[in-house]
């Protein structure tokens, strides 16, 4: 596996795994949520057309590394609530 296929294989683990909890979540972790799932569909469009091009630009692997963190800030408020 390349390192596109690690960051793509990555947000959808996160993806999925807030996509079970989301009913739960307050109105401005959802805003959130939709605002990262729409820069996650991007990021993977063009890390797909990088990667036909010979590899993934060091500014696109930076925004999968911050779509990740959004995910995990998520991940971690949407814990917070449930406890």
């Amino acid at each position: 596996m390349n390192d596109i296929d690690d960051i793509v294989a990555q947000l959808k683990q996160k993806r999925d795994e807030l996509r079970v909890q989301m009913h739960l979540a307050t109105r401005e972790l959802q805003d959130k949520w939709h605002e990262l799932e729409e820069q996650a569909e991007d990021f993977v469009a063009q890390a797909r057309v990088d990667e036909t091009r010979g590899g993934i630009s060091d500014a696109l692997r930076k925004l999968g590394d911050e779509l990740k963190d959004g995910y995990d800030r998520l991940l971690q408020a949407m814990k917070n609530i449930q406890d």
